[in-house]
């Protein structure tokens, strides 16, 4: 390496689609700037998550309201041959809510995560972001259609959001396009 880029900063370098230098033992990482949109971006997903994660919990405290409501539309329409019993309904009902909160837990540290990273500049990690947020969009659309659930419509909104302001033109330069060389 020449000494003209033997001083450069991390962004710069990141710009030029090479890693940061390596950190030794002792040495304080170097300073990155963060773009905006970044920023606001990375406090997005991470509200978004929080926000999947409260829906959970509310519904598994309104797990009783929706046994009875799923209950009830089992006594009005029954299946021939298929008894309902409220034992085994309640048992899937608590079975699926602790399944959504797993599911909801892992999406909000998988978020906070991989936000944490693209707010570093890593590129891959935006891709992921990109990924979960697709996945949570059809979630919604295609598997909870009917349902109404407020706190999952507020996480998609946020999620949303901060994909758009990762993907702005004015912040591509902290994303940058590493190049591949074949050996």
């Amino acid at each position: 390496m020449s000494d003209s880029r033997a001083d450069e900063t991390d962004d710069e370098r990141r710009k030029r689609g090479m890693s940061p230098d390596p950190i030794l033992p002792g040495q304080k990482p170097p300073k990155i700037t963060v773009p905006k949109p970044v920023a606001i971006s990375f406090w997005l997903w991470i509200l978004a998550g929080v926000v999947l994660v409260a829906g959970q919990i509310a519904l598994l405290v309104l797990k009783d309201e929706l046994t009875e409501g799923i209950l009830k539309q089992i006594r009005e329409n029954p299946v021939p041959g298929q008894p309902a019993d409220p034992a085994q309904v309640a048992s899937g009902v608590n079975t699926l809510l602790w399944m959504l909160f797993g599911g909801a837990l892992t999406f909000a540290v998988l978020f906070a995560l991989f936000a944490y990273k693209a707010r570093e500049g890593t590129r891959s990690a935006r891709t992921v972001l990109t990924v979960g947020a697709v996945f949570l969009v059809l979630v919604e659309l295609l598997i909870l259609r009917g349902s109404l659930n407020v706190f999952l419509l507020v996480s998609t909104l946020l999620v949303a959001i901060a994909l758009v302001l990762m993907y702005l033109p004015s912040v591509a330069d902290h994303f940058p396009k590493v190049g591949r060389t074949l050996p």
